[in-house]
């Protein structure tokens, strides 16, 4: 049970990872720090949108608008972070 609790976890801390690549990446393409041009740019950009872009879509749902401000990568992170903690909490004393 423990192997599987932390093969969980580290999952969770892998895609938390891949929530701030994507973030990191969209700021550095909106400011024209990289350009989405070059292949690997595109083909790390395509990737990083199609792991994060069905998670976004919910909570952007229930998210107001705040014109250019997306913070919907900040409420995926502490969702992940309160879910890691939780199943720990909740099954960690089962081991």
């Amino acid at each position: 049970m423990g192997a599987l609790l932390t093969l969980i976890s580290q999952l969770i801390e892998f895609y938390i990872w891949i929530v701030i690549a994507s973030a990191v990446l969209s700021w550095l393409v909106a400011f024209e720090v990289i350009n989405m041009r070059n292949r690997f740019v595109f083909l790390m950009g395509d990737m990083l949108n199609r792991l994060t872009e069905p998670v976004y879509v919910r909570i952007r749902r229930y998210l107001p608008d705040l014109g250019g401000l997306d913070l919907s990568p900040l409420v995926v992170i502490f969702g992940l972070m309160f879910l890691r903690n939780l199943m720990w909490e909740v099954l960690g004393p089962m081991i």
